[in-house]
């Protein structure tokens, strides 16, 4: 199902003990069918949640997205909506692109310390969109760049996915496994 209309993502999942955040780009096909964050069975997000949090794909979704917040660990995306034919970020239209509001998000969720990017696209689009804005506000957050979940990120092995994201573990204070 190729999306050529203007797609919505979803609120955030976090609660008021969060201390970082995850920032995705912009929903997939998959995640909107499935009305959950990191709906490709393909895509790594929740297999790495497991291994870290205990939040992993064998749990209901509502059950991994409150272990994920009782970890500290808030999710959303940079992208409130878009037209994008398909789920590739390279074909997001730009022009059409709108933004979520992570200064009023950041705001409400004090605790946030770090927020992590899941891919380039999603931290390309946040300091191009909302970087200086962000820092403006919020200059005492530190930023990490993580490799995406996506399948279409093949590149790198689960292995090198997993000990990467272990910096998301770190920042919480989990002793990840």
């Amino acid at each position: 199902m190729a999306h050529t209309q203007r797609i919505t993502g979803f609120p955030p999942i976090a609660s008021p003990e969060a201390k970082a955040l995850v920032l995705g780009s912009m929903l997939s096909v998959a995640s909107l069918e499935k009305r959950e964050y990191y709906g490709n069975s393909q895509n790594k997000f929740w297999r790495i949640m497991g291994d870290h949090f205990s939040a992993g794909p064998e749990l209901p979704y509502p059950e991994r997205c409150e272990t994920l917040a009782a970890a500290g660990i808030a999710v959303w995306d940079v992208l409130a909506s878009c037209i994008r034919p398909g789920s590739l970020d390279s074909d997001i239209d730009m022009r059409t692109a709108e933004v979520n509001d992570l200064v009023t998000f950041l705001s409400e969720y004090r605790g946030v310390r770090q927020v992590f990017f899941n891919g380039k696209k999603a931290e390309q689009i946040f300091w191009r969109r909302l970087g200086k804005k962000i820092e403006a506000v919020h200059p005492y957050l530190y930023y990490t760049s993580l490799p995406s979940t996506s399948p279409a990120m093949a590149s790198l092995a689960y292995s090198e996915k997993l000990e990467r994201w272990h910096a998301l573990a770190d920042a919480v204070g989990a002793a990840g496994k």
